[in-house]
């Protein structure tokens, strides 16, 4: 027994070194970063592909909370995040940048938006469908405790709905802040979601009813591609008022490509390629729409855009290294 014992320890002894050992600065698998919406999936697919096919890496995704996931890429159980919004944790970006337990490679994409959005038809109407707006004045959020009526609460009848962000997101905080800056608390409720999906769900139940919606989103996603959607109005950013109210329309948000700070010395070919990924929210929608129009996958979505855009990310890496990859897509 006791011999079976020490061939067990140190079996396990043996597995544990093997995994654990990074004193070569080496690392066999790649692990990416799932925070629970589609678009960084699209990239995670996307930059796995070219890491697999072209450096010989494998990879992997780990999924979690925002909070939970740059925990994991500070403590390096996570190697590579491709959207950090940097804005949206901008004290916690900042700290871990600081204390070097992150650093950040590239900009993916700065041209994004987020807030509180309306369907277009509650606005202008749509004729097509025989629909008249329903508040053509509604112009800014603070507007919209005048239109209780149109975003009816179905389980408050009198008061109506915003939804919120996903509950444990970092930005449904904020939209909580900016709630009680408009005082919108008077007429309206302010809804708390699961997840993304229930938005959305919500949101195209409604907008092919013609009934009104609102209520928290951002782009690039399949969702702003495929409605036609309107950002309602904030005061322009002003960081003083941002950080004592969020009064104030979400601050520029850099969408940037942040790695485990061990990992350039781990994987210095791919910090190089991905130090040259970028792309844009128009791009990224393209694989967002296709994923919604196919009822594809992320990965399905991912590997389409290459196929698009062979143009684009083969600029990103050597010659000999987009052959391997464009093989491999054939």
């Amino acid at each position: 027994m006791k011999k079976l014992l020490f061939a067990l320890m140190t079996a396990s002894f043996l597995v544990l070194a093997a995994c654990g050992d990074s004193s070569d600065g080496e690392i066999d698998t790649i692990v990416f970063t799932d925070a629970g919406w589609d678009s960084v999936n699209v990239h995670n697919y996307i930059a796995g592909k070219i890491i697999e096919e072209g450096y010989g890496y494998d990879t992997d995704i780990t999924s979690g909370s925002t909070a939970a996931t740059m925990q994991g890429l500070k403590d390096g159980d996570i190697n590579v995040n491709m959207e950090v919004w940097t804005d949206n944790i901008r004290e916690l970006y900042e700290e871990l940048t600081e204390n070097g337990d992150i650093e950040t490679l590239s900009v993916n994409f700065d041209d994004n938006n987020q807030g509180i959005y309306v369907p277009a038809f509650v606005i202008e109407g749509d004729p097509e469908r025989g629909i008249e707006p329903l508040a053509p004045d509604l112009k800014t959020v603070e507007d919209l405790k005048k239109y209780p009526e149109v975003f009816e609460d179905p389980e408050d009848p009198g008061k109506g709905r915003l939804i919120n962000a996903p509950s444990g997101w970092e930005v449904e905080q904020a939209i909580n802040d900016k709630f009680d800056f408009y005082g919108l608390d008077e007429t309206f409720n302010n809804f708390s979601p699961g997840s993304d999906s229930a938005i959305i769900t919500d949101l195209a139940r409604a907008y092919e009813a013609g009934e009104g919606w609102v209520g928290y989103y951002w782009s690039p996603t399949a969702i702003t591609a495929k409605y036609d959607l309107i950002l309602l109005e904030e005061a322009p950013y002003d960081e003083a008022i941002w950080e004592e109210s969020r009064g104030t329309e979400f601050p520029p948000n850099d969408v940037v490509i942040s790695v485990h700070s061990d990992f350039p010395e781990q994987a210095p070919e791919v910090t190089e390629f991905l130090e040259k990924y970028e792309t844009s929210s128009a791009l990224t929608e393209e694989a967002l729409e296709y994923m919604e129009d196919n009822g594809a996958s992320t990965e399905e979505a991912a590997l389409w855009w290459m196929q698009e855009h062979e143009d684009i990310w083969t600029e990103w890496v050597p010659d000999d290294v987009a052959q391997d990859v464009l093989d491999s897509l054939e």
